[in-house]
């Protein structure tokens, strides 16, 4: 089984990944935003999906393959960390909107939110290399099944990502009307995403496994 230090060290990284910008974060705000909570949450549902199945995915070897395949995990992991800057420019760049301001967005039925927060997640770059080259790096095959372990800190990050991104949904049209009517925090919210984009991308970049 995951030793203790090894579980509290794998939630606080979780906790990094689901708190930090990204394609997950500005989907569920704008669709809550638009559309309202209940929305909002059957994105959510959408979006836990696309966990469980790169949690499968890992579990049965996906990581394998970026081991004995290494262009495949060095051109994964490039393509992560030029969309991660992409965003960062799009976050500072002259004229740009801070993620916390809504888009115009169709109203969408129950069943293509919940297929659009699934795609949304399953075509995240960031979700994709640090998900599948992160949760090996925790697994100790001494400790007993590793099959085990891995199923053990995908449910994990699963249920932290579910309950950051539910408080998300809850207040997004809350925390939107704060920064709405103060420009100049949306203009420092535009630039911390910016740099914890920046920060990842670098991180992901030199990244040696």
């Amino acid at each position: 089984m995951v030793s203790f230090g090894t579980f509290i060290a794998f939630v606080f990284v979780s906790l990094g990944m689901v708190c930090s910008p990204g394609p997950n974060m500005i989907y569920l705000i704008s669709r809550t935003i638009s559309q309202g909570r209940t929305a909002g949450f059957i994105s959510l549902l959408g979006v836990i999906l696309g966990f469980v199945i790169y949690m499968i995915a890992t579990m049965f070897g996906l990581s394998a393959l970026f081991i004995t395949v290494p262009f495949v995990y060095e051109s994964v992991k490039w393509a992560g960390a030029v969309y991660l800057l992409w965003l960062a420019w799009n976050a500072v760049k002259p004229g740009a909107a801070s993620i916390l301001k809504p888009d115009t967005l169709p109203i969408e039925p129950p069943k293509k939110l919940f297929l659009m927060g699934l795609i949304t997640n399953l075509l995240n770059p960031k979700i994709a290399i640090l998900y599948v080259s992160l949760l090996p790096q925790f697994v100790d095959p001494a400790r007993g099944s590793v099959l085990l372990q891995s199923a053990t800190l995908g449910l994990t990050q699963i249920a932290v990502s579910f309950t950051i991104n539910l408080l998300i949904v809850l207040v997004a049209s809350r925390v939107a009307l704060w920064f709405g009517t103060r420009p100049t925090w949306l203009r420092v919210q535009r630039w911390l995403m910016a740099s914890v984009l920046t920060g990842l991308a670098a991180s992901l970049a030199f990244d040696r496994r």
